[in-house]
């Protein structure tokens, strides 16, 4: 680029407000199951990296560091300090971090005593009250209680309420549960402030300073190059790109609908199974992924965007 065209580019913000409407654009041309497929296959990499640091590091160590990367990728990228901030729009973006936080270390936290696919099952009640509560007409209730059943089915439902371990990873899996519906309601919310990715930014420098202090020590993140490099990984592929791209989502679709998409997570993973490591699905799989799918044509006719209230401190 030359001088003169940089030149113009800074004397005119317009250029810049059109090119960034262009992006946006161009990734609003993208099926949204499409983009939270994408989203969720990012996760599931990073879940995996998540796993292998169990066994040098405790699971709130690991969920922290991924904040940590998380934040500081994301506020690199967007700067958000740029942006023009109210009070209430720090306070929301705070709360959405804070939730997003709680939702990832309950989560690591739930996994450590339970199996993946049992507190997938539980995290998702979470989703389906969203779903239950915030829908309009028969098609989201009826695609709630399918991709329940759904996700019930792909992932399978074994705890033993006589373990300790297993009631408590039953409490901290719905835990997390709670804290997902907060992300979509509070997502949904900076999402139609038109501030989505800043505030996520903004957000996850929060979340991790609240849980700074439960972490102790975070030495074992440093101990050698391998656990650095992972939990840098853990932190691009768990946080940074799926948020991002579930911010593009939640400005298209209302929260109903965002919920019932969130079950293609562990769809995604059936599927990434059968391609990549030729794991075949059991009947109780494949009748999920019916389910699953079935859930989600029925938000086809549920899908636009539903907009919220007029914000009063802009009007």
């Amino acid at each position: 680029m030359s001088h003169e065209s940089s030149a113009s580019t800074r004397s005119d913000p317009g250029i810049l407000a059109r090119v960034s409407a262009g992006g946006r654009s161009a990734a609003g041309r993208l099926p949204a199951p499409l983009i939270f497929v994408a989203s969720s296959l990012s996760q599931y990499l990073g879940a995996g990296l998540a796993v292998s640091l169990f066994s040098l590091m405790p699971s709130m160590t690991v969920a922290w560091g991924r904040l940590v990367v998380g934040a500081a990728v994301l506020v690199a990228l967007r700067r958000p300090w740029r942006r023009a901030w109210t009070r209430r729009t720090l306070l929301v973006a705070t709360a959405f971090g804070v939730a997003t936080a709680t939702m990832n270390v309950i989560f690591y936290a739930a996994i450590s005593l339970l199996p993946l696919g049992t507190t997938v099952s539980l995290e998702f009640l979470g989703p389906v009250v969203v779903a239950l509560v915030t829908g309009r007409g028969w098609r989201p209730r009826v695609a709630a209680i399918l991709a329940l059943l759904g996700v019930a089915s792909i992932s399978g439902l074994g705890v033993n309420l006589g373990d300790p371990d297993q009631r408590i990873g039953v409490l901290l899996a719905l835990g997390a549960g709670v804290a997902w519906a907060a992300y979509i309601l509070l997502g949904r919310r900076v999402a139609s402030d038109g501030a989505g990715t800043d505030s996520l930014a903004v957000g996850m420098v929060a979340g991790a300073l609240v849980y700074a202090p439960l972490v102790g020590t975070a030495d074992t993140i440093l101990a050698s190059p391998t656990a650095a490099v992972t939990v840098l990984g853990v932190g691009v592929l768990s946080t940074a790109v799926p948020y991002g791209l579930e911010q593009v989502v939640l400005r298209r679709l209302g929260t109903d609908a965002f919920a019932l998409l969130s079950s293609l997570m562990p769809a995604a993973s059936l599927l990434v199974g059968v391609v990549v490591l030729r794991q075949l699905p059991n009947a109780w799989e494949m009748t999920g992924l019916v389910l699953v799918s079935v859930a989600v044509a029925l938000t086809a006719g549920t899908s636009g965007r539903v907009p919220f209230p007029p914000n009063r401190a802009r009007a």
